[in-house]
């Protein structure tokens, strides 16, 4: 992605990312193992477009960020 290049996403089930708690409490009427997450596990940063909406809710009130924020105003931002 031309917006964090040195990031690595990839597709996982929300089960197979072991997300924070508080992101899985906020999730109801899905199955874990049915609900789709893109994403770099290592660096903290989903992909919300491809990542299912209520999940991508549920991470925004935590430490992780959304791609376009992760290059904009985290971590991966570029110095001005």
């Amino acid at each position: 992605m031309e917006i964090a290049p040195d990031l690595q996403f990839k597709h996982y089930t929300v089960a197979e990312a072991q997300l924070p708690v508080d992101v899985l409490t906020a999730i109801s009427h899905v199955s874990l193992a049915d609900v789709a997450i893109c994403c770099d596990l290592e660096h903290h940063v989903f992909y919300a477009e491809h990542t299912e909406p209520e999940v991508a809710e549920a991470l925004r009130a935590t430490h992780w960020f959304e791609v376009r924020e992760y290059g904009a105003r985290g971590p991966g931002a570029t110095a001005a």
